[in-house]
């Protein structure tokens, strides 16, 4: 299953994630998010060999060896962005085919202001969550993929679903309540995701490691602390790397490409982030993409995810 990054500009096939403030974008599958790119990779090739099909429910997609990537948007309107999310899903659901989906990348418009009392974050996860019960059942939770949900500017709602015919594994961390358990604190509804994926296409395995951050069971550690956040972080990473069969270092020597994207909610601490991770994590062919984009919960100030590919 091809998942890889790349350095060098993107060709006109294939999808691509491209950044505000990074090259200009492409012709062909690439879809323009809306945070801010600060360092690193400025682009994100999930299938550089796929075909652009018929769109599907106003979906984007793109076929890869029978992997297939979807793209779609929804323009929120203010006050409204429970009811647009759970449209937006139940288009992503109704594309996807049947497939077993493996990951999600969600961008949420001003992800921490709120609307009639409702942060928009939790907004957002009562319609994402409307939708997988109305598709998948009131026990919707044992197939939520890897997934990941961080701001944007404007008012568009982007989300890029990966899935798949063969059936994927999903993980959690010891050290966490599953998100979808989430007490009500949280919010009305629980996020829906799963902390990783494993899945797999003929001889090829992809891990797909959901945004992570600094949390414990379900409690922010470290308030608004970097450098504490960053080693919560960390931990978290090996934890579910240990959790996937990756040893300590997600895969380091064992995976052929592995791309991380670290999210910041100050672009002020870019330095001193580069200077924490890259020396540990960073390993020769990796690649890492550093934005500035609020994170799900105000006192996080940093979030980091991970595609690896065998």
């Amino acid at each position: 299953m091809p998942v890889t990054s790349v350095k060098s500009p993107p060709a006109s096939s294939g999808f691509c994630l491209t950044f505000d403030g990074g090259p200009a974008p492409a012709p062909g599958g690439t879809v323009r998010i809306r945070t801010p790119w600060l360092a690193g990779a400025p682009w994100e090739i999930l299938f550089p060999e796929a075909i652009e099909l018929p769109a599907v429910a106003g979906v984007r997609l793109f076929q890869s060896r029978g992997v297939l990537v979807g793209y779609a948007s929804e323009t929120i309107v203010p006050g409204e962005l429970a009811t647009q999310a759970e449209a937006l899903y139940r288009r992503l659901l109704t594309a996807r085919g049947g497939r077993h989906l493996y990951r999600i990348w969600n961008y949420v418009p001003q992800i921490n202001a709120f609307t009639a009392a409702v942060e928009n974050y939790q907004a957002f996860c009562i319609g994402r969550a409307r939708a997988f019960e109305q598709a998948l059942g009131a026990q919707f939770e044992h197939h939520l993929p890897a997934a990941s949900a961080v701001g944007c500017a404007g008012d568009r709602l982007d989300a890029i679903f990966v899935a798949g015919t063969s059936e994927p594994r999903h993980l959690e961390n010891p050290t966490q309540v599953p998100a979808y358990r989430y007490p009500i604190e949280h919010g009305p509804r629980a996020p829906s995701f799963a902390r990783a994926t494993v899945a797999h296409n003929g001889e090829s395995r992809v891990i797909f490691v959901s945004g992570t951050s600094a949390i414990k069971g379900h409690r922010t550690v470290a308030p608004g602390t970097l450098d504490a956040q960053i080693d919560c972080t960390l931990d978290n990473l090996r934890l579910i790397s240990h959790q996937a069969g990756l040893g300590d270092n997600l895969g380091a020597g064992q995976m052929s490409q592995r791309h991380f994207k670290v999210y910041l909610r100050r672009a002020s601490d870019l330095d001193a982030v580069r200077a924490r991770l890259e020396p540990g994590l960073l390993q020769p062919g990796d690649l890492f993409t550093y934005l500035q984009s609020d994170i799900c919960r105000v006192a996080l100030n940093i979030e980091i995810e991970a595609t690896l590919e065998e």
